[in-house]
């Protein structure tokens, strides 16, 4: 499989995310009890998207010296577009650990706590993800047109709207096997995941919530990862463009806490996009979209999405008072 990427370009970015680990680790913290600011979260958000945007102008600049104008070009825009797709299907994300947070009563501080853990996992797991990803599509190249329909089929889901009947936590098969074959407190212990009693280890709820946060992106990573194949299948912009998109996902949690209400259409917008990114994937053989086709739809899917449910959500306000 044709790739950018080597091995000084892979330690490099791995260096990166090494870095704004750390600058996320030991940064971004809120006093003990005290909930993360709209504010404060809102200019994290703006840091680590400007991150992203000079990660691509750093790897334009690098390929447009190394391999010429039209290759840069096109990679950098495939960078752009499987960052966009990624960004936007992780806010599915953030309203699954809404949720869970609500159903165990997990106060601010520990969200913190939780998420850092959370994107760490993300990370790693993704990587996997995308390397075993890239092998099979390398391999068995008609894996391509099994990743279309599962899209096309996940888009359609998408247009169905929110499904109420998932939102009871406690009816998912993980939690109860979790506590049939573990011995977990009845309430949190304070920032411990174990704690001992009577010489007896016990797991706390906070330990069943890490593992669902880690859970639900393993899940949400069967739709992104062949999502972001259908951009481009090249594995240094697939592994830059998903982890890029995750290094922002503790900020932006706690920015759309507060907002996820709001956002009436965005499962229409994923659907859209789903599907149209489905259909190209499956239309390999017959015709091939150039990458600024799939970038522009992208964002314009996005930008219509965000109007009409700033729209709705004002008409709503408005009905209510």
């Amino acid at each position: 499989m044709e790739s950018i990427g080597n091995l000084w370009l892979y330690l490099g970015f791995f260096a990166i995310v090494a870095v704004m680990l750390a600058i996320d680790f030991l940064g971004f913290k809120q006093k003990e009890g005290e909930s993360v600011k709209v504010k404060t979260a809102a200019y994290w958000s703006i840091a680590w998207v400007s991150v992203a945007a000079l990660f691509g102008g750093g790897l334009w600049l690098y390929l447009k010296h190394s391999v010429g104008l039209e290759v840069a070009n096109t990679k950098v825009m495939e960078y752009f577009a499987g960052y966009l797709l990624e960004k936007s299907l992780a806010i599915d994300n953030v309203f699954v650990w809404l949720m869970i947070f609500a159903a165990f009563a997990i106060p601010p501080g520990l969200q913190r706590k939780i998420l850092l853990y959370g994107v760490l996992g993300a990370i790693i797991f993704r990587t996997i993800f995308i390397f075993i990803g890239a092998w099979f599509v390398q391999e068995f190249s008609w894996i391509l047109y099994i990743f279309g329909a599962f899209l096309v089929y996940t888009g359609f889901k998408f247009l169905k709207g929110p499904e109420q009947e998932t939102s009871n936590i406690e009816d998912m098969a993980l939690l109860k096997w979790l506590r049939k074959h573990m011995r977990i407190t009845p309430t949190l212990e304070k920032d411990q995941f174990f704690v001992r009693q009577n010489g007896v280890l016990w797991a706390t709820p906070l330990f069943l919530v890490l593992i669902l946060v880690e859970a639900s992106d393993i899940i949400f990573a069967v739709d992104s990862i062949p999502a972001i194949f259908a951009v481009t299948t090249d594995p240094f912009i697939v592994l830059t463009a998903n982890l890029m998109a995750i290094l922002g996902l503790r900020a932006m949690f706690f920015l759309l806490s507060g907002a996820a209400t709001k956002m009436h259409y965005l499962p229409y917008g994923l659907g859209l996009i789903l599907l149209f990114i489905g259909f190209k994937m499956l239309m390999l053989d017959v015709f091939h979209m150039p990458i600024w086709i799939s970038l522009g739809f992208i964002v314009l899917v996005l930008s219509i999405t965000a109007w009409l449910s700033i729209r709705h959500s004002r008409k709503h306000h408005e009905t209510t008072l």
